[in-house]
C-alpha cells in the first residue's frame, strides 16, 4: 500500500517536465533580451558626446611674485634686542619687526658722526689751504711772467744795440783797409820815382810811416770789431740765461701748483670718502629697526631668543602678504601642453572641499571651481613637466561659486583642462592606444603670460 501510494501519476511527471522546459526557455529568452537592451544602450553610449580634459596636480600659489610669502631680512649683522610681534600678528608697511643692536667693533662710539664731521671740518681747512696755496702760486707765475717780458725786453735791446755796434765797426774796418791799401800803392809809386829821381829820400819815409799808421788802424779796427762781436755774444748769452732763468722759475712755481692741485684733490677725495662714511652710519643707525616691507601677517620667526647674534642678510621671519590674487599652479604632461591655449577653462578641485568630478562630463561636476589658463611655461620644470597658472574666472559662471575666500597657499590642488567635445567611442579608442587628446579647432594664441 505504501509503495502505491508514493508513486505518482504519469501525467503529473509530464506536467513537471514541462514546466521546467518552459521556465528554462523563458530565462534564456530574458537573458538575451537584457544583453540586447544592455549592447543598446552600450552603443548608444559611445555615440554620447564626451569632453576631453587634461589632468595636472599641483599647489595654491599667488599670480604675481610679490602676493606670495616671503622671508624677512636683516640688512646688517647685530644682535636681537627686542621682538615687537609674535607669530600670526599682523603688521602694517613699515611696522617694527625686530631690534637689533651694534656688533661691529668700528660702530661701537656712541659719538662716531660728531666725530667723523669733525675729521669732515679739518678735511674741508686742508682744501682751503690747498686752494690758497694755488692762488698765491698762480699769481707768482703771472709776477714771473711779467717780469720776464721786461727783462727779455731789455736784453733784447741790449742785443739790437750790439748788433748795431758790430755793424759799424765792421764798416769802419773796411774803410781803414782801404785807406791801407791806398797808402801802400800810393807807397810803390814813390819809392819807383824816387829810383827815377822824381822823389826825395824824405818823401818816401813820410809815405812810409803813413802806412805804417794805416796799418795800425786797421788792427786797432780789428780789435774794435771783435770786442764788438763779443758783446754781442754776451747779449745773446744774457738773454738766454734770463729765459733759463724764467724756464727754472716757471718750473718751480708749476711743482708748486701741482703739489697744491695733489693736496686738494686728495682732501677733497678724503672729504668725499667721510661725507659717505657718515652717511653710511646714519643709514646703520636706521638698519637697527627691521621694518616690514609690506602689509601682511607673520606666519614664521625663524629666530628666537634675546641676545642672539645674526649675520648681515640672514632671514629672521616669513611674512605672508595681505590679500594676494590667488591662483592654481598645476603640471602638465609635456606631450599635453601643445593642446593648451591661452584662457582654456579649467575646473579645479580644492583640498578640503569636498567634490564629485567627471572627467568628461564637467557640467555635472559638483564642489569644483573655474578657472582659465594664465600662464604656460615655455621651459619644463625638473620633473620634466610644464607649469600652469590658473585664476579664478572674471567674471564668475552663474552656476559656478567664486573660489574659497579660505584658500591657503600651498594647499593641494587637482585641475582637468577643458578640451573640445568628441564621442565615448573616440575617447576609448585614444586611451586604449595611448594618443594625446585632439587639438580644438581655434586659432592659436601666443603662449605667455597675460
Amino acid at each position: 500500500m505504501a509503495s502505491k501510494s508514493s508513486q505518482k501519476p504519469k501525467w503529473q511527471h509530464i506536467g513537471v517536465l514541462s514546466k521546467q522546459q518552459i521556465l528554462a526557455t523563458r530565462g534564456t529568452r530574458m537573458l538575451g533580451r537584457v544583453m540586447l537592451a544592455l549592447l543598446g544602450v552600450f552603443i548608444i553610449v559611445l555615440f554620447l558626446p564626451w569632453r576631453q580634459t587634461i589632468p595636472g596636480r599641483g599647489t595654491v600659489t599667488a599670480l604675481r611674485p610679490e602676493d606670495r610669502p616671503q622671508t624677512v631680512q636683516n640688512q646688517i649683522g647685530g644682535r636681537i634686542e627686542h621682538w615687537a610681534v609674535r607669530e600670526g600678528e599682523k603688521v602694517e608697511k613699515g611696522d617694527t619687526i625686530l631690534i637689533i643692536s651694534e656688533t661691529s667693533q668700528s660702530y661701537f662710539d656712541p659719538e662716531l658722526p660728531l666725530r667723523l664731521r669733525e675729521q669732515l671740518t679739518a678735511k674741508e681747512g686742508n682744501e682751503g689751504a690747498a686752494s690758497q696755496k694755488m692762488e698765491a702760486t698762480a699769481a707768482q707765475m703771472r709776477a714771473l711772467t711779467k717780469g720776464l717780458r721786461i727783462q727779455l725786453s731789455a736784453a733784447q735791446n741790449k742785443v739790437t744795440q750790439a748788433e748795431n755796434v758790430v755793424s759799424i765797426d765792421s764798416a769802419d774796418l773796411i774803410a781803414v783797409k782801404r785807406f791801407f791799401e791806398i797808402s801802400k800803392s800810393r807807397l810803390a809809386r814813390y819809392e819807383a820815382g824816387y829810383l827815377n829821381g822824381l822823389f826825395s829820400l824824405t818823401d818816401i819815409e813820410s809815405r812810409r810811416l803813413k802806412l805804417q799808421e794805416d796799418n795800425a788802424k786797421v788792427v786797432s779796427q780789428q780789435n774794435k770789431l771783435s770786442n764788438s762781436i763779443q758783446s754781442l755774444l754776451n747779449a745773446r748769452i744774457e738773454l738766454d740765461n734770463i729765459r733759463a732763468e724764467y724756464d727754472q722759475a716757471l718750473a718751480k712755481a708749476q711743482s708748486e701748483m701741482s703739489s697744491a692741485l695733489s693736496s686738494k684733490v686728495s682732501a677733497q677725495g678724503e672729504i668725499a670718502k667721510l661725507r659717505n662714511e657718515i652717511s653710511n652710519t646714519d643709514i646703520r643707525r636706521g638698519l637697527y629697526v627691521v621694518r616690514a616691507p609690506q602689509t601682511g601677517f607673520v606666519v614664521k620667526t625663524l629666530k628666537a631668543g634675546i641676545g642672539e647674534n645674526i649675520k648681515e642678510g640672514e632671514s629672521i621671519a616669513t611674512l605672508q602678504p595681505e590679500a594676494p590674487l590667488i591662483a592654481a599652479e598645476i603640471y602638465v604632461d609635456a606631450m599635453d601642453v601643445p593642446l593648451i591655449l591661452m584662457n582654456s577653462d579649467v575646473r579645479l578641485q580644492f583640498e578640503g572641499w569636498p567634490s564629485v568630478q567627471f572627467s568628461g562630463w564637467p557640467s555635472v561636476a559638483v564642489g569644483t571651481f573655474a578657472g582659465k589658463v594664465s600662464v604656460i611655461d615655455l621651459v619644463s620644470s625638473t620633473t620634466g613637466k610644464y607649469r600652469l597658472l590658473i585664476k579664478p574666472t572674471d567674471p564668475v559662471p552663474v552656476k559656478d561659486q567664486p573660489w574659497p575666500k579660505q584658500l591657503r597657499q600651498g594647499s593641494g590642488v587637482y585641475g582637468r583642462v577643458i578640451l573640445r567635445s568628441v564621442p565615448v567611442w573616440y575617447e576609448i579608442w585614444r586611451q586604449l592606444n595611448g594618443f594625446p587628446p585632439s587639438l580644438e579647432a581655434e586659432p592659436a594664441v601666443q603662449v605667455g603670460a597675460k
